[in-house]
């Protein structure tokens, strides 16, 4: 019963590989909206920045752009306060 589930599991997953690269958008060519014509027309109005980039990063998504900044510090946190506590039993076996 394992080996059947394993296999389905493994069709499925190649199946969702292969849809992928199928549908892939080709690099190079974005796709063009209203939305990209907007950010170049008024950005430098409503935000006084020069450089579009930076307006969308920082004006338009900033609670965006905090909220990945705060994943990846808790990420990293994490990540120091296993290794800490690993090290620190190390210590205290020996």
């Amino acid at each position: 019963m394992r080996n059947i589930i394993a296999w389905l599991c493994l069709i499925l997953l190649i199946g969702f590989l292969i849809n992928g690269v199928l549908f892939l958008h080709p690099f190079g060519e974005p796709e063009e909206t209203a939305m990209d014509d907007y950010f170049i027309a008024h950005s430098q109005a409503e935000t006084g920045s020069n450089n579009v980039v930076t307006a969308i990063l920082f004006d338009y998504r900033g609670f965006d752009t905090l909220g990945e900044a705060t994943v990846l510090f808790s990420a990293v946190a994490g990540v120091l306060l296993v290794l800490r506590t690993v090290t620190r039993k190390k210590k205290d076996d020996e």
